[in-house]
């Protein structure tokens, strides 16, 4: 009895001891890191931009008529002078052909009002005909003339409201939304047709402060430079960098006496259309020559009650906690003011697997 109690008592002993043990090859945890990198950059001054088309026009029908075709599809693309929408014109080549009508019958009356008025100055000398018949045939004659000048405005507008009843483009543009479809009623007071906005080139707006504008100025003029432009860059909604720099070209003529900030306006090229009218853009303008500095990916940064932190994997793949301070944000990039070092390697993703001390399986990436 006492025999088999130490053997259960021994068995017990030994499977404690080897649950007690750990495993001795525990697989070291994948992650991945990237370089602490060093770059040129500069201090910007950040404003909220609001994107605006340079043209924007509304279609207008100048004539009355029933819509008769549209000749474009919603949110095309068309060019200055393309035909847009025609109104029925039957009524209007119709005018047309009244006028020219009424032309051709008061170029009658005025070559009969001028032959008798040469037949009469040639007989006044004679005396075959009173003075008083001649000044009516000269009164008769430029009165003929006067009716077949207004015979002639009257054509002309009757080509005219001939002409608005083919509506066009007159810039080029994206055009939206119809209003009015065919066989629909227009006129001058039905209201917009259409909208077509200009895309490319395009503007963005944004409220500068006055001390801004000074010191921008005031940088112009210690350059040497006379234009008064600047590049202008802007970020798109979803937090990516604009790949072109658009131009500062004008600059209000006074103050918002409410805010202290002054209006500038900077031009873009867009030829892909990836800034649309009326959309809100972060706008940075570079203030001062560009300087080395040490930029981390913001998904690597961690924080605490001590503050942030990343941690670093070494030349032997083991973690370590480092404390930094942070300069400024940059979009996704985070600008180290010091407690980094350049080329250090830093887990970007997998920091919720490892803590500092241990070794890790690190695959290095390069973030831009």
């Amino acid at each position: 009895m006492r025999r088999t109690l130490g053997v259960l008592f021994g068995l017990l002993m030994s499977g404690a001891a080897f649950a007690q043990t750990p495993p001795e090859h525990t697989p070291a945890p994948s992650v991945i890191v990237a370089p602490v990198r060093q770059e040129e950059i500069a201090d910007t001054s950040d404003y909220v931009g609001r994107v605006t088309a340079i043209d924007k026009v509304e279609i207008v029908a100048r004539v009355p008529g029933f819509i008769e075709q549209r000749l474009f599809t919603e949110g095309q693309l068309v060019k200055k002078g393309d035909l847009l929408f025609r109104i029925e014109q039957a009524t209007y080549k119709a005018a047309v052909e009244l006028q020219e009508a009424n032309l051709a019958k008061a170029k009658a009356v005025e070559l009969n009002a001028t032959q008798q008025l040469a037949r009469g100055k040639a007989l006044l000398p004679k005396d075959f005909v009173p003075k008083a018949q001649v000044d009516t045939q000269i009164a008769a004659q430029q009165s003929a003339a006067a009716d077949v000048l207004e015979a002639e405005a009257a054509l002309d507008q009757a080509k005219i409201n001939l002409g608005y009843t083919e509506i066009r483009s007159p810039i080029a543009g994206r055009i939206g939304r119809v209003a009015f479809t065919v066989g629909n009623l227009v006129g001058p007071n039905t209201g917009s047709l259409v909208t077509i906005v200009s895309f490319d080139p395009i503007y963005v707006v944004f409220q500068a402060s006055g001390r801004d504008v000074l010191d921008f100025k005031r940088r112009l003029l210690a350059g040497g430079a006379e234009s008064g432009r600047v590049s202008v860059h802007v970020r798109l909604p979803d937090g990516k960098l604009y790949p072109q720099p658009g131009e500062a070209d004008f600059l209000d003529i006074q103050a918002d006496p409410g805010t202290d900030s002054i209006a500038v306006r900077a031009i873009f090229p867009n030829k892909d259309a990836l800034l649309v009218p009326g959309g809100v853009v972060s706008v940075s303008i570079q203030k001062g020559a560009p300087r080395a500095a040490l930029v981390i990916p913001e998904s690597a940064v961690q924080l605490d009650q001590a503050g942030t932190y990343v941690l670093v994997v070494d030349s032997a793949n083991k973690v370590a906690l480092r404390r930094f301070r942070i300069a400024s944000e940059r979009g996704g990039s985070i600008v180290v003011a010091d407690g980094l070092k350049a080329g250090e390697r830093i887990i970007v993703e997998g920091v919720q697997k490892v803590r500092p001390g241990i070794v890790v399986a690190p695959t290095e990436i390069q973030v831009h």
